[in-house]
């Protein structure tokens, strides 16, 4: 069988998928909230164990989604993203359960600190094209720093920036939901996510910009 036969009924199948960036935004925008609320004492320590449950429960399920559907989307740096995000509040989630309310565990403090080190790269990759999306990952990797930093120091400064962080993070993190939200469902942009290159060319390119250079993508190409 000859090569350009192979290339003349060789098929590549793509389905359209809903974006799944709010998703993931929106579970983020919960999370950083609760976890935020129990730092600045707005319930008793005591509710730790309920917070770490919220996380696992809600927060790490949905991001955990976001980031399957958006390799299917073919987009790896958004979901990178929002796996390595998920993995930090699953982290979290599970210290708050399992542990002592009020204590400090400096475990954790490492495994956030690595996580905010490694979150840096999907953030330089998505400001190439997303910036809205790669500010959100950005203060959640400044939030994971702070965070990190308490659980090894135990000083309440850092927890008090942590939470500070955690807060302003709720608030972007909301914007970013409902501006992808409205660009997806409307096809266009209706609230600035800051689309450059590729990005914008994805929302205002055509069909034959979409596909080009798929035979060189992850899933096609015979190696990753």
């Amino acid at each position: 069988m000859s090569d350009r036969f192979d290339a003349d009924i060789t098929r590549v199948v793509l389905r359209p998928l809903a974006s799944p960036l709010p998703l993931g935004m929106v579970a983020l925008a919960v999370g950083t909230f609760a976890v935020a609320g129990l730092q600045l004492s707005w319930i008793p320590p005591g509710q730790s164990r309920a917070v770490g449950l919220l996380l696992l429960a809600f927060v790490v399920p949905l991001q955990a989604l976001s980031s399957v559907f958006g390799f299917l989307a073919r987009d790896p740096a958004a979901s990178t993203g929002m796996a390595v995000q998920g993995g930090g509040w699953f982290s979290i989630g599970l210290t708050l359960y399992t542990g002592s309310p009020g204590h400090v565990t400096p475990a954790l403090g490492l495994v956030l600190l690595g996580a905010a080190t490694v979150l840096l790269v999907p953030v330089v990759v998505s400001s190439l094209s997303k910036v809205l999306a790669s500010i959100v990952m950005a203060l959640t990797a400044v939030r994971f720093y702070l965070t990190g930093a308490y659980e090894l120091s135990a000083g309440h400064t850092w927890e008090t920036a942590s939470a500070a962080a955690g807060l302003l993070l709720a608030v972007v993190a909301l914007y970013a939901g409902l501006a992808f939200e409205l660009e997806d469902s409307s096809k266009s942009t209706v609230l600035p996510t800051f689309r450059r290159r590729q990005g914008e060319t994805a929302i205002r390119g055509s069909m034959m910009d979409e596909v080009r250079g798929v035979e060189n993508e992850a899933g096609v190409r015979r190696k990753l």
